[in-house]
């Protein structure tokens, strides 16, 4: 009878059942299979080991390090830096909690991994500073969260240490309330040359709006003509007037001209000087303003065939009415004045410059404190009209709707924070998959949507068509 030997997995059972030279053999065996294993393991991991280094500690960005947390699988190391160092150490305390409430006490087993998580601090505004950071730490790909006027010293730094890089918004000079792609898309023939990724817009709008878009070309229309992309934060903060996000961005970009594409060219309007109400789903009507917006600037460039381009977004009477006394009172100023300020020991006083617009900014709200007692949702969309697969002309509204409420229980943000985090936490994961990952400078349309969109739904910002209804524009 011919005797058959069981190569167990631990090796104490392998001695037991057989002594001598016949167990050294199968010990031996049993060692060369665990040394196989754990290198084509470890082979595994590096193929799918990602180091992301995000810059930036407000809303968006906790947003974003929250939503990177929960997808541990795509990204293992997972370094945040900003400014003040104790804001990254209070996210990252946040998701650690977060997580071991989600799972309880002694359940370590069950519990999902994190990533392995660290802290820095650095001045965006230094490329030496950023330099020493991206040295240290190395990582694969530069998350910007920041603000917008740091973006070129970011692209800089990612250059110069052989980073690719994200953000969320396009560059725009400190000293001017203008923002246009040209500064960034200059970076184009450099990335290339380094090997290395940067892309644009990657938040809600411009972001989503702009990967809508591309799906939009993609599976429903030869040529799009007409494109409106709707914003509607049909939310209350309880406040008597605050932001959604930094007061400094945001009250610049409301308070610049309007500007839309339309036959071939760009035509300028007066601040909030075109509107009209229109109705979002499960909102109702709401007075929606033509601004300037950036994705506007990508879209039509890669799109030729659209003919007209705009962009809408809704105010609230009190909100207007409090932005009119800001600018009428000279808060919403973003050159530097002097003011006779007290010494702090009161010995007497000194002259300081200081920037109105960012005075004010010290004194509203916290965009990062409303989330608690926001209601409602937002709503945000593209409503397009053109020549569709079958040759004859079609409407098409792809939209997303997300509650304040669920956004600020899952990261303790609120609604608008959540809709430009999560997608740069999409972005950053397409990259580290290796699905949008080519040499150059791009915006997010240039990429494939259908991955983007697909996670989407899965992390939280879901979305909705409609095929051949009213645009209402």
């Amino acid at each position: 009878m011919a005797r058959i030997y069981r190569l167990d997995r631990d090796r104490d059972t392998v001695a037991e059942h057989k002594d001598g030279e016949q167990a050294d053999v199968f010990r031996d065996a049993w060692f060369a299979i665990k040394r196989n294993e754990r290198k084509q393991k470890q082979q595994e991991e590096r193929k799918t080991m990602s180091r992301v280094l995000m810059i930036g500690a407000g809303g968006v960005a906790t947003v974003a390090a929250h939503k990177i947390a929960q997808n541990a699988d795509v990204f293992t190391e997972f370094i945040i830096a900003s400014r003040r160092k104790e804001k990254c150490d209070q996210i990252v305390e946040a998701i650690n909690k977060q997580w071991k409430e989600a799972w309880g006490k002694g359940q370590d087993a069950k519990r999902k991994p994190l990533p392995v998580m660290e802290t820095a601090q650095v001045d965006a505004d230094d490329v030496e500073q950023l330099k020493a950071l991206f040295n240290k730490y190395k990582p694969e790909l530069v998350v910007n969260l920041a603000l917008p006027y740091q973006d070129l010293t970011i692209m800089d730094a990612c250059l110069a240490c052989g980073c690719s890089y994200l953000d969320t918004a396009n560059y725009e000079p400190k000293d001017e309330a203008h923002f246009e792609y040209s500064w960034q898309w200059a970076y184009k023939e450099r990335f290339e040359q380094a090997g290395l990724t940067a892309i644009l817009g990657c938040g809600f709008d411009p972001g989503v709006t702009s990967v809508f878009t591309a799906y939009a070309a993609k599976h429903h229309f030869d040529e799009m003509h007409y494109l409106d992309i709707v914003d509607c934060n049909a939310g209350d903060h309880h406040k008597a007037f605050a932001t959604n996000f930094n007061p400094e961005i945001n009250i610049r970009e409301i308070t610049q001209k309007g500007l839309y594409w339309k036959d071939g060219k760009w035509i300028e309007t007066e601040p909030l000087e075109i509107h009209q109400p229109l109705t979002y789903p499960n909102i109702g009507q709401r007075e929606s303003y033509l601004l300037h917006h950036e994705e506007l600037e990508s879209l039509v460039k890669n799109y030729p065939t659209i003919r007209q381009g705009r962009f809408w977004m809704t105010f609230g009477e009190q909100y207007l009415k409090h932005l009119d006394v800001i600018q009428n009172i000279g808060m919403s100023r973003i050159d530097e004045i002097e003011y006779e300020a007290p010494l702090a020991d009161g010995s007497g006083t000194a002259r300081v410059k200081i920037v109105p617009l960012q005075f004010l900014k010290a004194v509203l709200p916290n965009p990062q404190d409303l989330g608690e007692n926001y209601e409602g949702e937002t709503s945000i969309g593209c409503r397009i009209r053109g020549i569709g697969k079958d040759g004859k002309e079609h409407t098409y509204y792809v939209y997303n709707n997300c509650k304040h409420q669920e956004a600020y229980k899952e990261t303790g943000m609120q609604g608008v924070s959540y809709t430009t985090g999560v997608p740069a936490m999409i972005g950053a994961m397409m990259f580290c998959k290796g699905i949008w990952k080519k040499p150059g400078v791009f915006n997010v349309e240039e990429f494939d949507p259908d991955p983007f969109m697909e996670q989407l739904n899965k992390q939280g910002l879901p979305w909705k068509e409609e095929f051949d209804g009213d645009l209402e524009l």
